[in-house]
């Protein structure tokens, strides 16, 4: 009885509650491009780290963890490796540069990246043979360059850095395609760490130096479980450096921890709008027909059943609002141009889904009391 007065009423009035679930769906799509942007921001920031193939993170000390204004050198890796529960160790080198395009094609700003192949900090291959070689002038680039800069294996790029005061262009043959790992914003272009040493930009142009400097060391534990025991005694015997996790580190990149509570707080912000939006309407729309309701309780309707009525009402607009706002947020993420970091992930669109199908039944609860409270009699006007 209950769906079946909620259902000929939204019948009768269709025009109006379309429209109502029509603002639903703009809300929707709202909530849903922020988590979204979130979501891509925070891949765009942290999502060469996050895949890293190992457990701690080794950084100079006193730097607050910042990669790029960490230095070590190749005498800590044999320090580290002789902890007891590492399994083995990596030098990561950091920088930027610019991959520029002889043909036309626009120049691609990169996150140029210094690994030692087969060591952790290397990457897993989508194609190609990967760096076979510590000191050739060759590198793995990410899928998403391949897919800007249509560059395939077996192509060669040319690597715009700073020398000194002067620009420089160094040759790269492209020997392997790796899955997405941007960091900081830029897609990421993995090199032998000797070819990152000579070819990042530097200050000066010194070519004397006999120790390469990197920035972070990658390290694999024996037991990952045992992380917080290792980072403990590699703190304990080795000097000058500091150890962090990779949530810990990437909750120390730059402008991470302030850009996502910023997208969040702006999602909640849209849920807290679509509550009063939602409640404001069906309160509305439950004083609008006091008389209506009143009859019904005058004729023996059980104040369930017209509480259950405007529930059922609720889900139905709400359903059919996060329906065509979700339908209407695939057609323009879709249509969206590749260069902005959205990413729809499963469990980020399920509660956003969840949140808003909420929104509904809360905005709606001083409507559902307000219906509850209805006298028949003063609704009819037959009371003083």
């Amino acid at each position: 009885m209950s769906f079946y007065l909620a259902f000929k009423e939204i019948w009768r009035m269709r025009g109006r509650y379309i429209l109502f679930s029509l603002v639903i769906a703009l809300i929707t799509i709202l909530v849903l491009f922020i988590a979204a942007l979130a979501g891509g921001l925070a891949n765009a920031n942290k999502q060469f780290i996050d895949k890293l193939n190992a457990e701690l993170l080794i950084y100079q000390a006193n730097v607050d963890l910042q990669p790029t204004s960490s230095r070590l050198g190749e005498s800590k890796l044999a320090d580290i490796r002789r902890i007891e529960g590492v399994k083995d160790v990596g030098p990561l080198g950091l920088s930027t540069a610019t991959v520029v395009f002889t043909d036309g094609r626009a120049s691609v700003d990169i996150s140029l990246v210094g690994v030692e192949p087969g060591k952790p900090g290397d990457v897993p291959l989508v194609s190609g043979n990967g760096l076979l070689n510590k000191r050739n002038n060759v590198a793995v680039i990410g899928m998403d360059l391949a897919t800007r800069g249509n560059v395939r294996v077996g192509d060669k790029i040319e690597v715009k850095t700073i020398q000194g005061t002067r620009e420089e262009l160094y040759q790269l043959e492209v020997v392997g395609i790796t899955d997405a790992r941007q960091y900081f914003f830029l897609p990421s272009v993995i090199v032998p760490l000797t070819t990152w040493s000579k070819v990042r930009s530097q200050p000066t142009v010194d070519n004397s130096r006999a120790e390469i400097v990197y920035n972070i060391i990658a390290v694999q534990l024996q037991k990952s479980e045992d992380f917080k025991l290792v980072s403990q005694r590699i703190t304990s015997l080795v000097d000058g450096v500091e150890v962090a996790d990779k949530r810990s580190a990437i909750l120390a990149l730059p402008g991470y921890t302030a850009q996502q509570s910023t997208l969040n707080t702006q999602q909640v912000f849209t849920l807290l709008i679509g509550i009063l939006v939602v409640g404001g309407f069906f309160q509305i729309q439950t004083m609008q027909k006091v008389a209506q309701i009143g009859v019904l309780k005058a004729i023996g309707s059980p104040s369930g059943t017209v509480a259950l009525s405007v529930l059922f009402q609720i889900i139905l607009v709400t359903l059919t609002g996060v329906g065509i706002g979700s339908f209407g947020t695939l057609l323009l993420a879709l249509g969206m141009p590749g260069n902005i970091p959205i990413a729809f992930t499963g469990p980020t669109v399920i509660s956003a889904i969840s949140l808003l199908l909420l929104i509904g039944p809360i905005g709606g609860f001083v409507s559902i009391r307000l219906a509850l409270k209805i006298d028949p009699l003063m609704a009819m006007g037959l009371s003083s």
